[in-house]
């Protein structure tokens, strides 16, 4: 496999950073996780543009220096997927690090190595359902990190919630704020359907301002199913009448209970997964401007 590094495409083996990068030691990096369909015919990958952009305000907001623009890193994600000749679905994972060795906590005036790196990937989480606990471990609140960056250090508090769900026999965690208030999965986002109305929290409550989650807002809306972006309770999750996870490794995955609650699959969440499924191979006109063709 041959992944992108600073402009050249290198064979997986020649990929490395130092054991000293303040990166690998304190998490100073950022990242971004971006799917790749295949339709049958050309390799469509979903949101390019948005991912890069993303990236870019990562970097931005931990003080990161990224040398390249979002163009730029768009082509190289398209040179990398190209130079392994890949057509099947794909993740692929842009990354951000630091390159040299250094001990000290001043990272400033520091610039950033990237990394580009695809590879075949199927189904993230179970189709038919995933069974999710409300964990113990918090979101960590945006007081203490940048919760708003898809920082790789932050991601250490996504791993310990996602442990504990599968350590007490569920498929994926649900997390809370320090307020109690529903925010996201280990990965992903959340929304929940109740009287009929989509839900889903507001960016103010801790949460990753999902690309898949914006995506969802706007099929929502074009489906014209009323959505409220509002804080939700635990209380409110229980008695949801549909809810699903939605991130770009998840897509739209149900969610079939909560705490031992059992929840239907219902029609708004199958609406909107046959809606993205369709968008994402092509299949939507409207839609096409969110696809870059490989070939």
């Amino acid at each position: 496999m041959k992944i992108w590094v600073d402009g050249r495409l290198v064979e997986e083996g020649e990929a490395k950073v130092t054991v000293l990068s303040p990166s690998l030691n304190y998490g100073f990096g950022v990242f971004e996780g971006i799917r790749a369909y295949w339709s049958g015919e050309n390799l469509y990958v979903f949101r390019l543009r948005e991912h890069m952009e993303r990236f870019l305000r990562s970097a931005r907001i931990i003080g990161l220096e990224v040398p390249y623009t979002a163009e730029e890193l768009s082509k190289a994600v398209v040179e990398t997927v190209r130079g392994n000749g890949f057509k099947e679905d794909l993740y692929i994972r842009p990354v951000a690090y630091i390159s040299r060795p250094q001990i000290s906590l001043d990272v400033r005036g520091l610039q950033a190595s990237v990394a580009i790196a695809a590879l075949p990937f199927g189904k993230y989480l179970k189709v038919e359902g995933v069974r999710a606990a409300v964990v113990s471990w918090r979101r960590v609140h945006t007081s203490m990190m940048p919760v708003m960056a898809k920082a790789t250090g932050i991601y250490l508090n996504s791993i310990m919630a996602a442990v504990e769900a599968r350590a007490r026999g569920y498929d994926e965690a649900i997390m809370l704020n320090a307020e109690g208030k529903v925010v996201e999965g280990s990965g992903e986002n959340v929304f929940i359907v109740r009287r009929g109305f989509l839900m889903t929290p507001p960016l103010e409550d801790g949460i990753l301002e999902g690309i898949t989650r914006e995506t969802v807002i706007t099929i929502a809306g074009d489906l014209g199913i009323p959505l409220l972006e509002k804080s939700i309770t635990r209380e409110e999750l229980y008695a949801a009448d549909e809810a699903f996870f939605v991130g770009t490794a998840a897509e739209i995955t149900p969610i079939i209970e909560i705490d031992g609650r059992v929840l239907p699959k219902g029609p708004i969440t199958q609406r909107i997964a046959e809606t993205y499924r369709r968008i994402v191979l092509g299949r939507e006109e409207k839609y096409l401007a969110w696809l870059t063709p490989v070939y």
